[in-house]
């Protein structure tokens, strides 16, 4: 396995050794009960007065309230809730209080769920408005100017989690000092601490947020800024722990474990300077314009954290990029995550006007202040192992060098690439629209030629590559299949790609005059698939595989050592993208893998379904690989498994 090289900071962060030594000890041996007035208590309430202490020197909050959360879920929950309360009573007394709950545009998203909750509940019925940002993704200083002698409550950023994007704070104050705004203020902390200076004291902030695990220390514990004569409201009642500002037992083992990474801030020994972040951000950057020369940075780096680097690269989706990054070992991520799961595009990205397939294929590289020469070495050089992965090439001539057409499967929404490697000529059969713009890029990066195009999606290809390919080409040769019915064809190599007169497409190369006995056929419906005595392979489109009765095999990968013991002749193959395995090629128990993408499986359908050795199939998450064994059981193939959750879940 390839070792791992974790750049995902803005979403966790690995915990810092003396955290973890911090929270062992609040575990094991001072695992006292704050409240309690016996010696373990007092020493458990040791470690959370130094910790507050610390916090509040950290964040330059000598006065106000600091109190320690589950987190920053929990810090907006009761800022929101503060907040909402104070309003609904200054209205019910009559004073001024405004009608607008205004937050930024690119905010997270647990801040407009938690006003729109809370507003809800209380019944304050207050207008919940998004305040829009400029294209550097700066918050709309004019637009604030109009609307805060309205706003109630404005929630801002300090710095954007996705874009890195550092807000203009002391421009905001200034408008709310200059309107004479009403409105109580909440800054999302979160991306600041240890990447920004902080004296909270000094601002008009009312509320400050902070999660303990973006910056090495666990899960699970955070702190909230409450400044100095700001309205509060628990939003947890009981015990009274905290000083009735929080009820609940104190969760010391993570209050701990933040402490040492408040120790270690306030040290100023242990985490790299902001001229030092600076310079690792130039070193990436560069790294990343070597390998990806087309790429776009999304945010320009004089407004932005140096931690963070979000980018897209023309012709590259966001996912595919993503697993060659994975391939490498390098963690990287898709905006937030939170979101990351959901296959939409940033809407970070689209508040700041960007391009639209820049919000879809935005990629997010964030480090840590922790970190060495060695790391950023090890992460420049494993970027430029992308770069060069990238030349291995999807649309290639087979390994045979038979002169075959290759094929090549366009995603899960279904769809083919038939293409001629020597010739240079490509026909698409049914690629969908979604897929239409990732169709052309690999076509115009490899230098084919749509010759002709199929189906819905083919008006949206053809004008991605301005192509005038849409209908069957006038030069179509005619040929007879092996029951004498005539139909059309393309030459693509040795091959022929057949458009059958009941349907569907045929690909196989002609014997005698007359075309016996086909490598594929290409099905657009079930009916289309009923006469496949033409075709070794019958490949659907636009419907579901062939339903197989049996469970797909699963082999977990515990079971590695023992099924390679029971099946020592079994053909190892990665079934992920030819660039991803050259950018990290595994073995497993010692042995190597098989490079034969998803993608051009259907190329490859015949040989792996006569093939007597035992298969066993993988990719990153297992996703892929079951969709391999799926295809190879509807085709009748016994012995054959795959890696259940794929390479992720191997340890290095």
């Amino acid at each position: 396995m390839v070792p791992e090289l974790y750049l995902d900071a803005n979403a966790t962060s690995p915990v810092l050794t003396a955290a973890i030594a911090a929270a062992h000890a609040a575990l094991e041996i001072d695992f006292g009960n704050p409240s309690s007035s016996h010696a373990a208590g007092l020493r458990a309430r040791l470690i959370l007065d130094d910790a507050r202490a610390r916090a509040r020197r950290v964040l330059g909050a000598a006065t106000g309230r600091v109190m320690f959360t589950s987190g920053a879920t929990e810090g907006i929950q009761t800022a929101v809730l503060s907040a909402l309360c104070a309003v609904r009573e200054r209205r019910a007394a009559g004073e001024p209080c405004g009608d607008l709950l205004l937050y930024g545009a690119t905010e997270h998203k647990a801040v407009p769920e938690s006003l729109a909750h809370w507003n809800r509940i209380l019944g304050t019925e207050l207008t919940l408005q998004a305040l829009p940002v400029d294209a550097d993704g700066r918050h709309r200083l004019d637009l604030l100017r109009e609307l805060a002698p309205r706003t109630a409550f404005l929630c801002t950023m300090a710095a954007n989690n996705e874009s890195g994007v550092v807000s203009d704070l002391d421009g905001i104050a200034a408008v709310l000092e200059q309107t004479g705004s009403p409105a109580l203020w909440m800054v999302d902390c979160v991306q600041a601490l240890g990447k920004l200076p902080l004296a909270l004291d000094r601002t008009r902030i009312d509320y400050a947020p902070f999660s303990g695990h973006k910056l090495y220390a666990p899960k699970g514990v955070g702190m909230l800024y409450v400044r100095a004569g700001a309205p509060f409201t628990p939003l947890m009642c009981g015990g009274g722990q905290e000083g009735d500002q929080r009820s609940g037992t104190e969760n010391m083992a993570g209050i701990a474990a933040l402490g040492a990474v408040l120790r270690a801030l306030e040290e100023g020994r242990t985490f790299r300077t902001h001229a030092q972040l600076l310079a690792v951000r130039e070193r990436l950057a560069a790294a990343l314009r070597a390998a990806f020369p087309a790429i776009e940075f999304n945010t320009p780096f004089e407004h932005a954290l140096p931690t963070t680097l979000n980018f897209a690269v023309p012709g590259l989706s966001g996912k595919a990029l993503l697993d060659l990054f994975d391939a490498a070992g390098i963690r990287v991520s898709a905006g937030s995550a939170c979101s990351a799961a959901k296959a939409a595009p940033s809407y970070v990205l689209e508040a700041m006007a960007l391009p639209d397939w820049r919000c879809a294929n935005a990629v997010r590289l964030s480090v840590g202040p922790l970190l060495d020469d060695a790391f950023v070495d090890a992460a420049c050089a494993r970027i430029a192992r992308c770069g060069e992965a990238l030349h291995r090439k999807p649309l290639a001539a087979s390994s045979s060098g038979d002169g075959r057409a290759g094929v090549y499967h366009c995603g899960l929404d279904g769809g083919w690439l038939v293409f001629d490697p020597k010739g240079g000529d490509c026909v698409a059969i049914d690629v969908p629209e979604t897929q239409a713009g990732a169709a052309a890029a690999l076509l115009q990066r490899h230098g084919y030629r749509l010759r002709a195009a199929f189906g819905a999606g083919a008006a949206a290809l053809c004008a991605q590559v301005d192509a005038d390919a849409g209908a069957w080409p006038a030069d179509g040769e005619t040929v007879r299949l092996a029951d004498g019915t005539p139909a059309t064809a393309i030459r693509l190599g040795r091959d022929l790609l057949v458009r059958r007169p009941g349907g569907g497409y045929l690909l196989g190369a002609l014997e005698d005059g007359v075309l016996r006995q086909a490598r594929l056929l290409f099905a657009h419906t079930p009916a289309d698939t009923q006469d496949a005595g033409n075709a070794i392979v019958c490949l659907p489109m636009g419907i579901e595989a062939p339903s197989v009765e049996r469970k797909p095999a699963e082999l977990a990968r515990y079971h590695l050592k023992h099924f390679f013991a029971e099946h020592p002749d079994a053909l190892l193959i990665d079934v992920r993208e030819a660039c991803e395995h050259a950018a990290g090629a595994p073995t497993l128990q010692g042995r190597a893998a098989y490079s034969l993408p998803l993608s051009r499986l259907a190329e490859y359908a015949a040989w792996l379904r006569d093939e007597a050795r035992p298969l066993l199939f993988f990719c990153r998450s297992g996703n892929r690989s079951l969709k391999a064994v799926q295809c190879l059981q509807g085709l009748g193939r016994e012995r054959v498994w795959h890696l259940a959750g794929g390479l992720a879940l191997l340890r290095n």
